[in-house]
């Protein structure tokens, strides 16, 4: 196979159980079609797990992959999907991640890793270039992944590897367990808990080759003109690079949609003061970019004063300041930094952590649950800290809540559901969708569970106006604009490219540019209409997958608390969405996406698509 640019061509397959491996050539035709990173591992698990497998047993699969722009000079492209089937919600789970080893992996030779299997005992992967070796990890299985980072490179003596690992949440097979490398997050999904079933500590890569591209002189072009659209949009510099994702809680609160106290209201503007971007301003210690990111926007912050003195950490991100603070009660900026730190120590993902203590502050302030010598309620620092670990050891009354709030819910009972905040399983992410209709669509119907990374609404959030104006308290067109935002996201999660910066320089040439960037690496033609049939393509397989596992209608739905108690207090105020409103909704994304009332694509849509080969597993139908 002869490949001009972007790719490898590579499948890198690792059986644990076996302990070996073999470098497979991905079929031309499939890059064409699926191209790589979310849509690659969607293709792969798609046609390689069996359907029920279950997602802690060694049937199941975590799939490293990485697109053609990632490990060339494309601005803002060292991004890496990490699939699998969730053990969280049961469907396809698609996590991305940043940072080097993105790069790492690409620069060793590998568009893909699948790992199989399952070791008889702890061992990490060592990946340099072709080399491949499958080691004991006994001495550092326990540590945390800060640790086994640093000790890793030591004990190898190069400290320019790259490492993804799991910490003790992922060993304990917390089903709210990430992956992390450096000190970013391949969070949500319970990935890291399929990773710790395999025994597998961690991934180890270090490359030395390169990523070619086919026509450099274009590719240059097009990266020059990327450069000056980011420097002379304010929003991206001035915002993401100066506060990273921090300055949205000032947009979300102004609108009452900054959920607080396990979504009880919306924030009010004291706790703006307190958890806002200039509030964490003030602890800036510097930037930390991903490779070939000019934005920058991963803030270092540190901790020099106080009972939490010391501590630093990378963000902390919109979410986590919402997880980790006002969906707590808690407004102290520097125990949101300590948390943070917390989390991606003990590889926690910390949107799905915050939320599933917040629900335990509850159910303990209202005498559901009890539990002696912790003393757990909205606002208290110390017992959060403490309940996160036992979380992730599976200690104690943190026991109960280490797989998450539905599993907690069902545990319980007792009417717990209505503090359960979840979609399909998954913790919501920081937007109050009762004032934010057309994301309320997206986190009911993406693939993942509640994602607001699947179908980000910033039409409703910053008031963008592409496709079109819209009013965020109406629900009159969510479900068109959300097939929209749906499809446009999936674009970036494929080539593989960071979001963030589209959200505001890119975003009405956006398809176009990454048409520009797929045709100078790759060498194949992409038009902006190629790009959103990637996008609408990925989107109708993960839904596919999902179907297969027997999902539709049933499983869109909205947490109880949204749908039975308005908003208090705010711009917000009284706002909800009832049955009737999800139904309508729903009606209208399905009939926008092809598929049928229930949910389900229709042979003509996945023959429209170029799925003719899965209409067969379509419900009702014989294999």
């Amino acid at each position: 196979m002869t490949l001009s640019g972007g790719f490898t061509g590579k499948l890198l397959r690792i059986d644990l159980s076996r302990r070996d491996h073999v470098v497979e050539e991905i079929d031309e035709r499939v890059l064409r079609k699926f191209v790589g990173g979310a849509s690659l591992a969607a293709k792969i698990l798609y046609d390689e797990l069996l359907p029920g497998t279950d997602p802690l047993g060694p049937g199941n699969k975590l799939v490293y992959t990485a697109g053609p722009l990632t490990g060339t000079r494309t601005p803002c492209a060292s991004r890496l999907n990490i699939g699998t089937r969730s053990p969280l919600t049961g469907c396809l789970a698609n996590s991305l991640t940043g940072g080097y080893f993105p790069v790492e992996m690409k620069w060793a030779g590998y568009d893909a890793i699948v790992i199989e299997g399952r070791a008889e005992e702890p061992v990490y992967i060592m990946i340099s270039d072709e080399r491949i070796e499958i080691r004991s990890a006994k001495k550092y299985w326990g540590l945390d992944t800060f640790d086994t980072q640093i000790y890793l490179k030591e004990d190898l003596k190069d400290h320019n590897v790259r490492i993804s690992c799991i910490g003790p949440a992922g060993e304990n097979l917390s089903l709210i367990s990430a992956i992390i490398n450096e000190a970013r997050a391949a969070g949500r999904k319970g990935v890291g808990a399929v990773m710790g079933s395999k025994n597998l500590k961690a991934l180890v890569v270090r490359g030395t080759g390169e990523v070619t591209v086919s026509d450099q002189a274009a590719f240059r072009g097009v990266v020059r003109e990327i450069l000056k659209m980011f420097k002379e949009d304010p929003g991206t510099y001035n915002d993401l690079s100066r506060f990273g994702t921090s300055s949205t809680v000032e947009a979300t609160a102004e609108m009452g949609v900054f959920p607080f106290n396990n979504w009880q209201d919306a924030a009010e503007a004291d706790v703006v003061k307190s958890l806002g971007s200039v509030a964490f301003s003030k602890y800036d210690q510097g930037r930390n970019p991903c490779y070939g990111c000019p934005i920058g926007c991963s803030q270092v912050r540190m901790n020099r004063n106080g009972s939490y003195s010391g501590i630093s950490t990378e963000g902390p991100e919109y979410e986590t300041i919402y997880s980790l603070g006002s969906v707590m009660g808690i407004r102290n900026p520097e125990f949101v930094i300590a948390a943070d730190r917390l989390c991606d120590a003990l590889g926690l993902d910390s949107i799905s952590a915050g939320v599933t203590v917040a629900m335990a502050m509850e159910l303990m302030e209202k005498g559901i649950i009890h539990s002696e010598g912790l003393d757990l309620g909205f606002g208290k620092e110390e017992e959060s800290l403490a309940f996160l670990r036992m979380m992730a050891y599976r200690e104690g009354p943190g026991a109960l809540f280490a797989d998450g709030v539905k599993k907690a819910s069902e545990t319980i009972g007792k009417g717990t559901d209505l503090y359960a905040i979840e979609v399909k399983g998954l913790e919501l992410p920081a937007y109050d969708v009762r004032g934010l209709k057309a994301m309320a669509v997206n986190f009911a119907t993406s693939y993942t569970g509640a994602d607001h990374n699947r179908g980000y609404a910033s039409q409703e959030v910053y008031g963008v106006d592409i496709p079109e104006p819209v009013e965020r308290l109406s629900i009159t067109g969510k479900g068109r604009l959300t097939k929209w935002n749906q499809d446009f996201s999936g674009a970036y999660d494929i080539p593989t490219l960071c979001e963030f910066p589209v959200q505001g320089a890119l975003l009405e040439k956006s398809h176009e540019m990454v048409g520009k960037l797929l045709t100078t690496v790759t060498g194949w033609e992409y038009k902006e209409k190629d790009v959103w049939l990637l996008g609408e393509r990925m989107n109708n397989l993960a839904r596919m997958f999902n179907v297969r596992e027997g999902f539709s209608r049933k499983d869109d739905y909205l947490p109880r608390r949204i749908m039975e108690e308005s908003l208090q207090t705010g711009l917000s105020r009284g706002e909800r969405i009832t049955r009737e409103d999800l139904d309508l909704m729903l009606d209208e994304y399905y009939s926008a996406r092809g598929w049928t009332k229930e949910g389900i694509p229709t042979p003509e849509k996945l023959k429209e698509l170029e799925l003719e080969d899965i209409i067969k597993d379509l419900p009702g139908r014989d294999g």
